[in-house]
């Protein structure tokens, strides 16, 4: 329908806005929107008005809690004078009315960023009074430093957390719940993401079914779960897919961002929109020996907020990080997240968490674009639209200015761009909280700047962003500072405007070197004897956490958001995406096998593969010595390209596995998607080699298993070592600790393969050495071709020793000789899964 009057007037808690048709009004929580909500519903960037030409409409962006008119959920509608809508809640969310007349048009303010710290989301920093080095200090006597008898630009951590940190009201205890919902005797309510069920919740990582709440006839509650892909959590654990559980009037329900409490005869809805606690409580790690490199660190984080965490090297920043995140857990010691144990509740919480490592977590021969497709189909449901999630990946391109980088190769960005990408993927999923590992680590100054003042807006954003760096060239922009001394103790805590005043000296080069040259000094008593933290850190204990009865630890099993064969095909398809993209790679992957199958043709190429005649004069064979020349070169260039294709595979994707499996990544599915393309292309590459070694050459006229294929027989073995080979590379790549190793164990395996392979000296016989080379593929790929070409005859023993039953022209000879070479295969597969483990967050290994 259309109306005759363009201007629009919007009416909303007494205040009024007259639209203009000529452009577009963004509605929601952002300070920097043109129609500003304050409740907590209400998503930061929750919808739009415009005028379409013919008529005004409301568009919701994917809201957290939806829009409503006449109590319908709405994603696009005609509006006109006399609409009314309800934004968050159908029943009592925020009102908004239509009307024809006329008033006067309100301007939206938009503020520059440094005008920014009038907003609420954080205080201005105000520079620190003077004050002169103290030359000759010695911390013995300046355990007291100079600071400010007030708060000054920061008001005492227990009046400033009024929803998160130390001074945080108890999970879900005196907050507000975002919406509530009557129940009555017998009903049942269903929670999704579709538009049919009774409880809409516009959540990526919940189901289009998800859940359902049954109200039972004696008056108890249970939860049962729809088959969800990302799970139903009871007290932060999962219960069985598909399964039910009683709740009890304790137990908090997870679905996604959403958690859910029974309170009587309604149900209470809490959103998780970032407005969230978190807080370290005497963390301690201790490490074989007994050493501790963490010790007693306790601090609170407000919401919303900014925090820099800083030291010198020792000082246990990494360790600190992955106490934090549940990657390392902290021998002592909790983290709570909105007062619930981030580390027995990880299954639920971790869909919340967002963490950029140090190392960029993408591939880098992708287009930014084609990057985070992957990276969405991984984290989201199975259920999850390709336009869902490509509208939420438009969303966080426009949100961190990278939309007109989308088209461009991951490895054609400066380094502030690529980890603004970084930040993109995580940004994918809606944490509440995210942390990053020296973000600004190898950028200039300017690019320094750019990311953070990138995290300063993502904390004004509605997200509590922790920044573990060495750069203090933008500490000012934090809420917060964390300066950790040598040894893992804390240091400082509090505003970064006052730390240089409590450290009584002028730059961080004289603070770092205090620490190094009082290493011994206790700088943890120093602070927790301070001013400061009575102000900023005495009350992290003031909260008890949330108290629910929890099973053990190694009773958990988080979901994954695919299945396995949709993890395994998705992996499968990216890693294409990534050998395609890399032209290098695919011309070594022909080039090579060419190469190392063409060398053999220099070793008498008009030379048979077969017995020669028995010598007249001394009645014995002559020994073929083209054919043991010809297959030891095949083999070992089987054996070096088969281990060059993966030797590098997992050791430079160790970070991306590490942040991917926290996510939900199956171990399996992603070994065998390595398995599965490596597999091919080294097979590939065998049957390359053993088509130019042996083509060319007189061969057996039958074959012993594929009498009519003997060429092919003679490949098979070539291309089975080649394979077996690469699952030795995966091993190599599984243990070493940098790229840059790899390459020597290469060569020490391709050397050893030589040796093993029974063309140079006889191995049957030779105690011990004989028995050590079966583990080696070279030795049953070259016994599988021997058998083929009968080398017992070609080559026999000398002085009229035993012949190698490895060697034998017989049927059972050569599979024994193959089934052995398969099964090498599989148990260095065996062994890498085993090794990946390692590489995984200590909480999620089983």
């Amino acid at each position: 329908m259309g109306y005759g009057v363009p201007e629009l007037v919007l009416e909303l808690n007494g205040r009024t806005w007259t639209l203009d048709p000529s452009r577009p009004y963004t509605l929601g929580r952002d300070p920097q929107g043109d129609i500003v909500f304050e409740d907590a519903r209400v998503s930061w960037r929750h919808a739009t008005v415009s005028f379409n030409g013919r008529s005004w409409v409301i568009e919701d962006h994917g809201s957290t809690n939806g829009t409503f008119s006449q109590g319908q959920r709405i994603g696009q509608l005609e509006i006109g004078p006399g609409s009314a809508l309800h934004l968050g809640n159908a029943n009592d969310g925020p009102r908004v009315t239509l009307s024809g007349a006329r008033a006067p048009v309100a301007q939206p303010q938009q503020q520059p960023y440094a005008a920014q710290a009038a907003n609420p989301g954080w205080a201005a920093p105000q520079a620190p009074q003077p004050q002169a080095a103290q030359a000759g200090w010695q911390p013995p006597q300046q355990a007291t430093p100079q600071v400010p008898q007030q708060p000054g630009p920061s008001e005492p951590y227990a009046q400033q957390v009024s929803g998160g940190g130390a001074g945080a009201p108890p999970a879900y205890g005196d907050r507000s719940p975002t919406t509530f919902h009557q129940f009555s005797i017998g009903r049942v309510m269903r929670i999704g993401r579709a538009l049919e069920n009774e409880l809409v919740v516009s959540d990526l990582q919940v189901s289009r079914n998800h859940a359902e709440f049954r109200s039972m006839p004696d008056g108890s509650m249970e939860i049962r779960d729809l088959g969800s892909h990302n799970g139903t959590y009871v007290n932060g654990q999962p219960i069985p897919k598909g399964g039910t559980q009683l709740l009890g009037p304790a137990d908090v329900v997870g679905v996604g961002h959403s958690t859910f409490r029974i309170v009587g005869d309604r149900l209470e809805e809490f959103v998780d929109t970032g407005e969230v606690s978190f807080s370290a409580r005497h963390l301690t790690v201790t490490v074989d020996g007994g050493k501790q490199i963490l010790k007693d660190v306790s601090f609170g984080v407000p919401e919303k907020s900014l925090i820099a965490v800083i030291g010198p090297s020792g000082s246990g920043k990494s360790t600190l990080l992955k106490a934090l995140t549940g990657y390392r857990p902290a021998n002592q010691g909790d983290v709570l997240y909105d007062n619930r144990n981030l580390y027995k509740q990880f299954a639920e919480l971790r869909q919340r968490i967002g963490l950029v490592p140090q190392d960029d977590i993408l591939h880098k021969e992708l287009t930014v674009k084609k990057a985070l497709k992957y990276a969405a189909k991984l984290r989201f449901p199975a259920d999850t639209t390709a336009a869902e999630r490509e509208a939420r990946i438009d969303e966080v391109l426009r949100e961190l200015k990278l939309d007109i980088h989308k088209e461009k190769k991951v490895t054609s960005l400066s380094g502030g761009q690529r980890k603004r990408v970084s930040v993109a993927l995580e940004l994918l999923t809606k944490p509440s909280l995210i942390f990053l590992d020296e973000p600004t680590s190898g950028l200039d100054p300017g690019m320094d700047r750019d990311v953070m003042q990138l995290l300063r807006g993502l904390a004004d954003d509605g997200r509590t962003v922790l920044v573990v760096t060495h750069s203090v060239a933008e500490l000012a922009i934090c809420d917060k500072l964390l300066v950790m001394a040598p040894g893992g103790a804390v240091a400082y805590f509090g505003p970064p405007e006052e730390a240089l005043n409590f450290f009584g000296y002028d730059t961080w080069a004289d603070v770092f070197s205090a620490f190094e040259n009082y290493r011994d000094y206790d700088w943890a008593g120093r602070w927790k004897g301070s001013q400061h933290y009575q102000m900023y850190a005495a009350d992290i204990d003031a909260v008890a956490p949330q108290s629910v009865q929890m099973p053990p630890m190694q009773a958990m099993r988080p979901p994954k958001p695919q299945g396995w064969m949709s993890q395994f095909m998705t992996l499968v398809r990216r890693y294409t995406s990534v050998i395609a993209s890399d032209k290098g790679f695919l011309a070594l992957s022909v080039i090579l096998p060419v190469v190392l199958g063409s060398v053999s043709l220099l070793i008498d190429s008009g030379n048979s593969l077969l017995p020669n005649p028995v010598n007249p004069k001394s009645g014995r064979i002559i020994p073929n010595g083209t054919a043991t020349t010809v297959l030891l070169i095949l083999a070992v260039g089987a054996c070096f390209a088969g281990a060059a294709n993966s030797v590098r595979e997992l050791i430079k994707e160790r970070v991306i596995y590490e942040r991917e499996r926290a996510t939900g990544l199956s171990r399996s599915a992603y070994l065998m998607s390595k398995v599965f393309v490596l597999g091919l292309v080294t097979v590939f590459q065998g049957l390359l080699v053993g088509v130019i070694g042996f083509s060319s050459r007189e061969i057996p006229e039958e074959g012993l298993i594929l009498t009519n294929a003997p060429l092919v027989e003679l490949c098979l073995p070539i291309m089975a070592l080649g394979f077996t080979s690469m699952m030795f590379g995966l091993i190599i790549s599984s243990l070493v600790k940098t790229a840059e190793k790899t390459m020597p164990l290469l060569v020490m395996f391709a050397i050893i393969q030589v040796v093993f392979t029974g063309c140079l000296f006889a191995l049957n016989g030779s105690i011990g050495v004989n028995e050590f080379s079966y583990l080696m593929p070279s030795r049953w790929a070259v016994g599988a071709a021997g058998a083929t070409l009968d080398f017992n005859k070609i080559s026999p023993p000398k002085d009229g020793g035993d012949t190698d039953p490895l060697w034998e022209h017989t049927v059972g000879a050569w599979s024994l000789d193959m089934i052995a070479l398969i099964v090498l295969g599989v148990i260095c597969g065996f062994f890498v899964a085993r090794f990946l483990r390692r590489h995984e967050p200590e909480v999620m290994r089983k």
